[in-house]
């Protein structure tokens, strides 16, 4: 089938899906799953996995990401990064990672297998949170400020291993080892200096009352009111591309991107036509793709023992939730609210494929441990949403919304 007819083939029967679970007041993003695991190589066939689509997918990511920056602020991100907040992200991360290992461990796996596993299972996919929290109306709320912020630390901690992880030779020496850590830091440092950079130098000029909109209201005025979307796609993508230069994804710097773009720095005039723009694309479009390409990626043909499989998912939902929970309450939240935290951060999604990917690449993993890593990725995204709307059942989070807006 041609790169138009899968997508032709996917976005009908995902909208379908995603439009019918919507009317059971169910998030969308579930019946896009079922849909890519419909039409994809686990039942009907009629599409595969490709390259083509695949980039596509980045697409949507990629504006699912910019998004979201744009609904948010860099300070509350930030701010939540920092004190208990970054005890909350260590606790989702390590705990998550600690069970990997440890059932790795206990399946007699080697080193190797067991430092992917615990990745894969203590990373929070970004753009899953962003998606569920804004089909659920509660981007403007604590639980969204904390679970992004723990999203990020969480994906940046499991790039920044896997980073030292690609750089060590076959024969390792503690010379190697240590150069290695050093690679990775440096990296990590030239992504901090970026960000906290560009960050203190709009903080510096607004001080002194510096038009900073000036620029793009100059540059429409160049290129025309059109050149609007063009203007803050290149923007962002410049972040991107820092960020996969420096060995960490692309949505990590386009985040940040995205978060620097606020009613300050950007035309505030213009703001409600960019973010209808981007709504429009995104959520009528490009991401039923995404969310059906990932059902797409089901494959059990590996999976021919299921005892495996079974005990990482279990763990890894266990572990995501527990941390959430935890973590949550050391950061002043009740425990529905805690609860819903670690609903939010037990999706995967694309982060987690993303390293299971590269492992499977260098031979890390073996084609059974990756089937399972992926089969692990789209599960916890299937259930994240139906966790967090057990937590908030009835009117319950309407009530939420109206209390975290006072």
């Amino acid at each position: 089938m041609s790169l138009l007819s899968s997508l032709l083939l996917l976005i009908v029967v995902a909208r379908l899906f995603g439009r019918l679970f919507a009317r059971y007041n169910q998030p969308e993003l579930i019946g896009e799953i079922l849909a890519g695991v419909l039409l994809g190589p686990a039942i009907l066939g009629l599409i595969e996995p490709n390259k083509a689509l695949a980039g596509v997918t980045e697409l949507a990511v990629f504006l699912i990401i910019l998004n979201a920056g744009l609904e948010m602020r860099f300070s509350d991100i930030v701010g939540a990064m920092k004190g208990r907040g970054l005890m909350l992200a260590a606790i989702s991360f390590f705990i998550p990672f600690g069970g990997g290992v440890l059932v790795a461990a206990a399946f007699g796996q080697d080193i190797m297998r067991m430092i992917f596993l615990g990745l894969c299972i203590s990373i929070t996919a970004l753009p899953v949170a962003v998606k569920l929290m804004d089909s659920l109306g509660i981007l403007h709320t604590p639980i969204a400020k904390f679970s992004l912020a723990t999203a990020v630390v969480n994906d940046v901690a499991a790039l920044f291993i896997l980073g030292i992880v690609l750089n060590l030779p076959e024969t390792l020496t503690l010379g190697d080892a240590s150069v290695a850590v050093g690679i990775a830091t440096l990296k990590l440092m030239a992504m901090g200096l970026v960000v906290v950079g560009l960050n203190q130098l709009l903080n510096w000029l607004e001080k002194r009352n510096v038009n900073v909109q000036a620029l793009p209201e100059s540059m429409i005025k160049v290129f025309g009111p059109e050149a609007l979307f063009g203007i803050v796609i290149v923007f962002v993508l410049v972040f991107g591309t820092i960020s996969e230069a420096l060995g960490f994804h692309f949505v990590i710097g386009a985040f940040f991107g995205a978060l620097f773009l606020d009613k300050k720095h950007f035309i505030a005039s213009r703001y409600k036509d960019l973010q209808g723009t981007l709504g429009s694309i995104t959520n009528g479009f490009l991401g039923p793709i995404f969310f059906a390409y990932l059902g797409l990626e089901l494959q059990l043909v590996s999976l021919s023992e299921w005892e495996f499989p079974f005990i990482v998912i279990v763990v890894s939902i266990v572990t995501k939730l527990f941390a959430g929970w935890l973590g949550g309450l050391m950061v002043g939240m009740g425990h529905r609210e805690s609860m819903g935290l670690g609903a939010v951060l037990n999706g995967r999604g694309v982060m987690e494929l993303v390293v299971a990917g590269i492992a499977y690449q260098n031979g890390f993993i073996g084609p059974t441990m990756f089937s399972t890593l992926v089969l692990m990725g789209i599960v916890t995204t299937f259930l994240t949403p139906i966790f967090f709307k057990q937590v908030y059942r009835g009117n319950k989070l309407e009530e939420y919304r109206q209390k975290s807006r006072s």
